[in-house]
Parts: structure tokens; sequence; C-alpha cells
């Protein structure tokens, strides 16, 4: 197991590399802020890495344009299709704009009205097609098929993972004691390529995921020790929500990479996204809160270290957000 997991680390770290040099003049390099109030409330030395600071609002824009950029001439061409329910849509969008390919986009019927909103205002051809994201995203490979043009997963793609794994980088280099990093998990493609930036690197940092318990698709697979259908209720981390691909790539690297998934309850999620704004001034949404609300939850297994906190998006509606606070 050991084996495997260093050929897999070194591979992904070597991927994040080229996908570092071919991005780097173009995305955000996001800060890593010390905070004194997160701290003292958790008993941990807390950094918070803000991608909700990042260009679209999320870390989705580093994987997309990573993979647009990486697409031959001729694919290029052709055009592309994706599927998201919001923030890998904005980011695969503004990739797809600056790279002068034409993009078609495939939202659920469940995206969120300020994210689509957003979406429709750029020049990619929106469809609204399936009642969740896995039809969406089922029906869009269907269509890049029948049509000859590429799909970009959202998290289902090396080139997607090995973009997100930049962030990895940016926190090795910006807090070189780090112990500990927590981040949101949805289909994985994040964690992925932070866990494997950090173990490829061979620094011994812990990463775990922290899922919302109405949606703990990735915890339920990995202790079912397959890619598991559950049910799911609705989300203030709607970000995250959704069900994983058959054969998923992201399943077999966080089961290789990770030490552990915390779950954590809506009330929680929403303490932190208060929290956030109390001491930060930052609104984020309830995807982007998740790793404050994992370390609050598991504070005592990583009291005393060194731990970056991954806040992945700030795409809220003020009016969501101040409901969801309340």
């Amino acid at each position: 197991m050991a084996g495997q997991e260093e050929v897999i680390s070194r591979d992904l770290t070597e991927k994040i590399m080229v996908a570092c040099n071919r991005i780097r003049s173009d995305i955000r390099r996001t800060p890593l802020e010390f905070s004194p109030a997160l701290s003292s409330l958790t008993g941990a030395r807390v950094y918070m890495k803000w991608e909700s600071e990042q260009r679209t609002g999320s870390f989705k824009f580093r994987g997309a344009l990573n993979k647009v950029r990486s697409l031959s001439p001729e694919e290029k061409r052709r055009g592309v299709v994706s599927a998201s329910t919001g923030n890998h849509g904005l980011g695969v969008s503004l990739a797809a704009e600056m790279e002068g390919v034409g993009l078609t986009l495939v939202l659920p019927q469940n995206a969120a009205a300020t994210k689509r909103e957003r979406l429709e205002k750029g020049r990619a051809e929106i469809i609204i097609h399936g009642e969740s994201c896995e039809k969406a995203e089922v029906w869009a490979r269907q269509l890049a098929g029948e049509t000859g043009r590429t799909f970009i997963s959202p998290y289902n793609d090396e080139g997607i993972i090995a973009g997100q794994g930049t962030i990895g980088l940016e926190i090795l280099e910006d807090l070189p004691g780090v112990e500990a990093a927590l981040v949101p998990v949805g289909g994985g493609g994040l964690i992925a390529g932070i866990a494997g930036c950090f173990k490829g690197a061979g620094r011994a940092v812990e990463v775990y995921g922290v899922e919302p318990s109405h949606s703990a698709v990735m915890a339920a697979s990995l202790a079912a020790g397959d890619i598991v259908e559950i049910t799911e209720e609705e989300t203030i981390a709607d970000a995250v929500a959704g069900g994983l691909e058959p054969g998923c790539i992201t399943f077999s690297l966080c089961r290789e990479l990770l030490d552990g998934i915390i779950l954590v309850e809506e009330s929680l999620i929403k303490r932190a996204m208060s929290l956030l704004l109390e001491h930060h001034h930052k609104m984020v949404e309830g995807a982007g809160a998740l790793s404050l609300a994992g370390l609050i939850k598991d504070w005592a297994r990583l009291a005393g270290r060194k731990v970056a906190l991954v806040v992945s998006g700030g795409n809220i509606s003020p009016e969501v957000f101040e409901k969801a606070v309340r």
C-alpha cells in the first residue's frame, strides 16, 4: 500500500508542477492568513487559505484553466462540453473564454440561482438538464461523445485534479511547517490534488476531508470500499452535494492518500459561516466553511498543530447567507 501511494503521489506531483507552470500567470495566488481568533477557539494554530478570493470566486478556476490549456489545437477548435452546479461552470466558462474555446455547459435543475444567473451572463451555451449533478454529467458526457467534443469533468479528470493541486504547492511555500490540512470534499478533485501534492513532496502533512453529513457520499464509499449511492438530504454546502461517477479516479486517490473524513452537521456549517464573517469579515458559501466546521468538530485531534483550512469558495447571495446564519 505504501509503495503504491508513493507512485501515485509522485506521478500526481509531476502533473501538478506542470499545471503550476501552465496557469500561474493567470490565477490568483490566494492569501494564507493566520487566524488568532480561530486559533484561540479551536486550540490549533489556524491558517486560512482563502480560495474564496480566487478568480470566479472559487478554487475551480485553477483546474478548469489547466484542463482547457492542455487541450490540443484540434480539441480546442471542436469545443468542449461540461456540467456543473455552479462553481466549476464559472471556472470552465472563464477558462474557455480566455482560450477562445466554444463551451456548452449543462446545469442540473437544482443549480443555485445566483450561480446560474452569473453563468447565463457569459458566452457559454447553457442547457438545463437533469434533476441532479450526476444526471447532468451523464447527459453532458453523452452529448460530448455524439458531437466529437471534449468533456470536462468537474472532478474526474487528471488535468482538473492537477490544477487544484497547485493550492498545495502554495500552502507548502507559505507555511513550510504545516502539519495538517482540512479540505472540503465533494467529488474529491480538490482534496486529491492537495493530498497528492503533499505526499508527493515527501511531507508528513495529514490531510482530512470534510463533508456535510447530509451528503457524505465519499465517506460512505470509502467505508464500503467501493463507490456507493446514498440517500442525500438538502445541505447549505450545495457546492459539494451529489454522488460520485462510477469508476472515478478521485475515489481511488482519496482511498490511498487521505488520513480521514470528518462529517459535519448543518448547524455546525452555518456556525462556521457565521464565525468567518465575525472574525474575518468574509461571506463564504456553505462548502467554503466546511474546513472550519471540521476543525471545530474534531478540534482535540488537531490541538496545538499548524493547520491549513482551505476555504474553497465564496459564491453565495447575501440573502441565502443571511438566512443560513440568522
